[in-house]
């Protein structure tokens, strides 16, 4: 069966659905989901079984055509103006949250506030008046600084566009751990993004660094080299270059594994 990836923003949370129009990757499409019309995008398709994906309950109608694209623009530009008008509203509310973002379904039959906040708030009474203002369903969306940042985009500490609002469909989970194995400065300002939680690019090359972690022995462990015993007293994961204190010596000297004799194997 040949079934399709499908974003409705960039970036956007992915569904998967069975692509009936035999589609390719980059395609605009108008499905029908949660009751709305609205545009999509094709990430990727391809032949799997059906139990490999989970799938949604997402209606495909027809390949996207240029008055669906123009109609998408004009939606977002209003929904542009309402995310606006609704900040106002919500000031006028005196509730603690803060708009993020907003946009339309292709039919407009839901407008989607995005909003973050530091715990619950009740706003039903704001929905209601966004009801009234904006005469078509309202749904507000609460989500973390992470979602936020990925709505909002921005440039990160590497100088490039955020991998969250530029290709990162979910996120993944980002620890400590992670930059400790990859050497890096323990300062939260080195290594968080813009969003303030640990960069996601700490997780790309993680299994390369615990790989070659594996097949180096530890710090401070005794190995026997080329010139004789010692001890790990430094390392280049990467290069697989082991820095060791020979006995009797008071200068490290650096050694490819290769040099070597019998390094300790970790397990595990």
């Amino acid at each position: 069966m040949e079934v399709m990836e499908i974003r409705f923003q960039k970036a956007g949370q992915s569904h998967w659905a069975v692509n009936q129009l035999q589609v390719a990757a980059g395609s605009r499409i108008v499905v029908r989901f949660n009751h709305c019309q609205d545009l999509a995008q094709v990430v990727q398709a391809q032949d799997l079984a059906p139990e490999a994906v989970a799938l949604d309950e997402i209606e495909v109608e027809r390949t996207a055509v240029d008055t669906d694209l123009t109609h998408a623009a004009g939606n977002h530009s209003d929904a542009q103006a309402a995310l606006h008008q609704a900040r106002q509203m919500v000031r006028d509310h005196n509730l603690r949250m803060k708009l993020t973002a907003a946009r339309y379904t292709l039919d407009r039959h839901k407008l989607i506030f995005y909003f973050t906040a530091d715990g619950r708030v009740d706003f039903r009474e704001l929905v209601r008046d966004l009801a009234s203002v904006f005469k078509t369903r309202i749904e507000l969306r609460q989500i973390g600084v992470r979602d936020e940042a990925k709505l909002l985009g921005g440039i990160g500490p590497c100088g490039r566009p955020l991998c969250c609002s530029t290709f990162l469909g979910e996120f993944v989970p980002v620890s400590i751990k992670m930059a400790k194995n990859q050497k890096l400065s323990l300062n939260p300002t080195k290594i968080s993004g813009i969003c303030g939680r640990l960069m996601c690019c700490l997780q790309f090359e993680d299994e390369v660094y615990e790989e070659a972690k594996a097949a180096l022995p530890d710090y401070g462990e005794r190995v026997t080299t080329i010139d004789g015993p010692g001890k790990v007293v430094g390392m280049n994961l990467l290069a697989h270059v082991l820095r060791v204190r020979l006995d009797g010596h008071e200068v490290a000297v650096d050694y490819d594994l290769e040099e070597i004799k019998s390094p300790a194997k970790k397990n595990g």
